[in-house]
């Protein structure tokens, strides 16, 4: 077998449906992991899982389930994460329910609308928010891994950018004057709550996959 095969050989699990979130996590683990692609990981879809119910209470706690699951499928170390916005005069939400903020699961556009709306009234002094990201990873034999990253900052009236997904159009991360849709792939992962969660976590991938 040529290192190409190897390297196209999975052994790794990403407990995701997110095509966003495979590229950010290929770009964040190349450093540790060199020759991370498409073939390398296996993604919910590649392995025909169904989306586990994440009736956890905190991001640690979803981005577990969602790993145990597709470990249990797979039979590979699995890393999953579960992210979100937590916006400080909501209390901290949307929170862990941030991907389904308007009612439909991965609704960008219409959560986003959601948010605005009810913060529309907000002066500006108090529109504080962060973006928080556990990231885990679980191995067959039982090993579990959990990092967590937070990125504060506030948030805009109306959108700003392209790039990104999610809330990225409306955060300015504290010390920036762009939003994270704003800024390329690269700025956004240096400084990012899932960068830093993953990057957290990239060398104890790097040590399972290698023992």
């Amino acid at each position: 077998m040529n290192e190409g095969d190897a390297l196209a050989t999975p052994v790794l699990a990403f407990a995701t449906s997110n095509a966003h979130k495979v590229s950010e996590l290929r770009a964040i683990l190349d450093p540790f992991v060199p020759g991370v692609h498409d073939g390398y990981i296996v993604t919910l879809a590649q392995a025909g899982a169904d989306e586990p119910v994440e009736d956890g209470i905190t991001f640690e706690d979803n981005a577990l389930i969602k790993a145990r699951h597709l470990c249990e499928l797979t039979g590979l170390p699995t890393i999953a994460d579960d992210s979100g916005i937590t916006v400080d005069v909501l209390g901290g939400a949307p929170g862990i329910f941030s991907a389904r903020w308007s009612g439909h699961h991965g609704d960008d556009a219409a959560n986003l609308d959601l948010l605005l709306a009810q913060i529309a009234d907000v002066p500006d002094r108090h529109r504080g928010a962060a973006f928080v990201s556990a990231a885990v990873l679980v191995t067959p034999d039982g090993q579990t891994f959990v990092e967590r990253g937070e990125v504060h900052g506030h948030l805009l009236r109306e959108r700003h950018g392209s790039g990104g997904f999610g809330y990225d159009p409306i955060f300015v991360p504290d010390g920036f004057d762009c939003t994270t849709a704003q800024m390329s792939p690269e700025d956004k992962n240096a400084i990012s709550h899932r960068g830093i969660a993953f990057r957290a976590l990239a060398p104890h991938v790097a040590r399972v996959l290698a023992s």
